[in-house]
């Protein structure tokens, strides 16, 4: 059975989403942004991301990721997740887990 697709914009993504998105792209969003024709036939970019219940398109440009990550006390100035903040997701999605 396939999962859901879900498009959304980055900042209508749950919280606990956006920790799960930012441990598996720790080194920032816009090189791993993909193209794909949305419904309304139109070029769209967003960047894939995958749980256990989902498969998520976030939305965003180059230029939005890049502004993203620039304006997210998360990332260094280097644009890489802070170890700390890393470790603090990681706790966090364990919890999630053992509940």
């Amino acid at each position: 059975m396939s999962k859901p697709r879900v498009v959304k914009d980055y900042d209508k993504v749950d919280e606990t989403v956006k920790q799960q998105i930012k441990l598996a792209y720790p080194d920032g969003f816009e090189d791993h942004l993909i193209k794909f024709v949305n419904r309304d036939g139109l070029n769209v970019s967003a960047l894939p991301f995958e749980t256990e219940e989902k498969y998520y398109l976030v939305r965003m440009t180059v230029s939005q990721a890049q502004a993203i990550i620039e304006d997210d006390d998360d990332y260094d100035d280097d644009g890489m997740l802070r170890d700390d903040v890393r470790e603090e997701y990681e706790d966090n999605l364990d919890e999630d887990f053992d509940d």
